[in-house]
């Protein structure tokens, strides 16, 4: 049969948009929720088994031992005790891992979760101050609460003061987001309750009252937005806008509390209009959660002054400040930016910044369709961001290095992976992400289906009022190989948008940042029922029409190339080193592989081959060639970046010099 070649859907925004919101806009193209995607095996099956059985009951355990839970146990009159912690922000932990467990129970039931997730949830709710106020430390006041690190206030004790340290408005954005995924999963109020109750007092103080606090850490942007879409009330959109608008104004002089090196406007992202941001600065995880609470923003509101904002910050991000493994954040003082090209290889790169940076590219790509923002998307997920969750789920990494001598004490005072951190905002980020996966796998608008991951997945997709089931079967990433069965498809006719990967067309990242070092190989396959498709790629996707039927069968095959990768020459730390990346793999030398060494070792990049392994590091495709070092050749062994620092602790190097 013969198969057209069709383009990807125009996108585009209502124009008309009134200050109350009356006219609803949203996303031109709408993911598939997780819920409908079910993941069946390959690659992300067991970490999705192990984030459920190991992950999240670790969590929550270390929550009880660390005080997180006793502190809303203790402000809801339960017991007596004081503030147990260091941080202001440790609530937000117990809201993150609610979150992972009530999606977790949306694809599994589990009656004991369900249970004590109802304990956690009357204990909140009994930790809620009557107007809605709540923060566990404020409650806790008595209790050295004004010399605790991170939420110091002035000495009047009010709430809401100094917003830039305190963390009242960042610990309630993650209460939203678990609230919401609690009464999806449940159907009950409860939680949600809490929430709202919350959220209005906010709207009274901030809009009603105009007082002039916004947070200092960024976060109730994004679960207003999710208040929202649930309730269908316009003030909590509202609400959303006003806090992002009001950075940058100087409307609030907060109090410096901190180090004098640090300018604190540009480390919030406080130095300017959210909308003449050109240029990403300053804490990155606080950045990057505010530029995708900006894409939801200019979704909804179809604000092009937000557009162009973000669409130039992403330009600033990966044209200069991204790390290859997808990383952000290149300085350890402010865990943050650096000046562009600074991107010296003892990366923090912390795993919320990898999380936050999947949350944004994600959303920039339901705005405008383009398959580099999945290739960020991807690169991110597979290297940058799961490193930091070891493979049996209860080790964890905060920062992400791209090199370590095996020596240094880099990961919040533990050489490596740690069990825990007593800022552990990362394991707890992990705890809710991993579980939602598989809702970035499709997307649809009008008659297009876009297929941006790669995994094997059943899934069941509503194209308007007809269903389109799928089957997905793959090996990836280690194979390039994947065919999707048609087990039932709408009578209408349904485009196929087939996402070719920048890595499968010969490109590394969609800027110059970094480049394979030769050209790519053959071009991707596309067939259906066997028949070979000529297609054109648009907008990073083979866009394939048909009135589709079940057992129709659609095989790609990705060409598997080993690359070598270079940095623009501006990067200095990368001068006369290579990268190397087969599929969305970036791998590394670890030393318990090359005789103790990794930073040293010199690489003859055309000899590696890819090898498949699988009883090793739970099976993992390595690279293996020759090399030398001091001069002298030694066999050469690469192994997924990801998968670094589960044996012994020795040096590791992502960069390698060239023999």
């Amino acid at each position: 049969m013969k198969i057209p070649v069709v383009t990807v859907l125009s996108l585009f925004f209502a124009s008309n948009f009134s200050h109350n919101y009356a006219q609803v806009n949203d996303y031109p193209i709408q993911p598939i929720s997780f819920t409908n995607v079910n993941v069946t095996g390959g690659f992300w099956r067991p970490r999705l088994e192990s984030i459920a059985t190991v992950t999240i009951p670790y969590a929550f355990k270390k929550c009880e031992e660390t005080g997180r839970v006793n502190n809303f146990i203790y402000a809801a009159g339960i017991k007596e005790g004081k503030f147990q912690g260091d941080f202001g922000f440790d609530d937000s932990d117990v809201y993150k891992i609610l979150e992972g467990a009530s999606y977790s129970l949306m694809t599994q039931e589990n009656p004991a979760l369900r249970a004590y997730i109802d304990t956690l949830v009357s204990y909140i709710a009994g930790a809620q101050e009557e107007d809605g106020y709540l923060y566990t430390p404020w409650t806790l006041k008595a209790n050295d609460y004004a010399e605790m690190t991170c939420c110091s206030y002035d000495e009047s004790g009010e709430r809401f003061i100094n917003g830039r340290w305190s963390h009242e408005l960042y610990n309630v954005g993650h209460m939203y987001e678990a609230a919401v995924a609690h009464y999806q999963a449940t159907g009950a109020h409860n939680f949600l309750d809490i929430a709202t109750k919350n959220a209005d007092l906010i709207y009274q103080l901030c809009v009603i009252d105009n007082k002039p606090f916004y947070p200092g850490h960024q976060e109730i942007e994004l679960g207003l937005v999710k208040l929202y879409r649930v309730t269908g009330k316009n003030r909590y959109l509202e609400l959303a806008k006003l806090f992002l608008d009001r950075r940058g104004t100087g409307l609030t002089s907060y109090t410096n509390k901190g180090d004098d090196l640090i300018n604190y406007d540009i480390y919030s992202q406080d130095h300017k209009p959210v909308i003449d941001q050109k240029e990403a600065m300053g804490h990155s995880v606080r950045a990057v959660y505010m530029y995708a609470a900006m894409a939801d923003i200019a979704a909804i509101t179809a604000d092009k002054q937000y557009l162009a904002a973000i669409d130039q910050l992403w330009e600033d991000i990966v044209g200069k400040k991204m790390y290859i493994t997808g990383g952000l954040g290149a300085g350890n003082g402010i865990e943050g930016f650096d000046k562009e090209y600074e991107l010296p290889n003892d990366a923090y790169a912390e795993t919320c910044a990898a999380i936050a940076n999947v949350y944004w590219n994600h959303r920039m790509f339901l705005l405008h369709g383009d398959s580099k923002y999945i290739d960020v998307m991807e690169r991110t997920l597979y290297n940058g961001l799961i490193a930091g969750l070891s493979m049996d789920g209860d080790l964890f990494f905060y920062p992400n290095p791209l090199v370590f001598d095996g020596k240094e004490d880099f990961n919040q005072g533990a050489l490596c992976r740690s069990s825990w951190f007593n800022c552990s905002c990362c394991p707890s980020n992990l705890s809710r992400f991993v579980p939602s996966l598989a809702g970035y796998t499709y997307a649809i608008a009008g008659q297009n289906l876009f297929i941006n991951l790669y995994m094997k997945n059943t899934s069941s997709i509503d194209m308007g009022n007809q269903k389109f089931t799928l089957t997905q079967s793959t090996d990836y990433p280690w194979s390039g190989n994947v065919v999707i069965l048609v087990d039932d498809a709408p009578t209408n006719e349904v485009i196929l948008n087939v996402r070719i990967p920048g890595w499968a067309q010969g490109t590394a990242v969609p800027s110059d940042l970094y480049k394979f070092t030769s050209k790519p190989g053959r071009k991707t396959e596309i067939k259906v029922n066997g028949e070979i498709v000529d297609y054109q790629i648009k907008n990073g996707y083979a866009p394939i029409a048909g009135n589709w039927r079940k057992g129709d069968r659609v095989e790609i095959e990705f060409p598997m190339k080993v690359y070598g990768i270079r940095s623009h020459p501006k990067v200095n730390a990368n001068k006369g080193k290579q990268a190397y990346q087969r599929g969305p793999i970036l791998f590394c030398a670890e030393g318990s592989d090359n005789h103790g060494h990794g930073p040293d070792l010199h690489v003859n990049g055309p000899s590696l081959k890819a090898e498949y392994q699988a009883n090793f590091l739970n099976g993992v495709t390595v690279l293996k060639g020759t090399g030398s070092i001091n001069k002298e050749k030694v066999p050469v062994k690469l192994i997924p970046y990801y998968s670094w620092s589960h044996r012994e602790i020795s040096p590791m190097a992502v960069w390698l010099g060239e023999e």
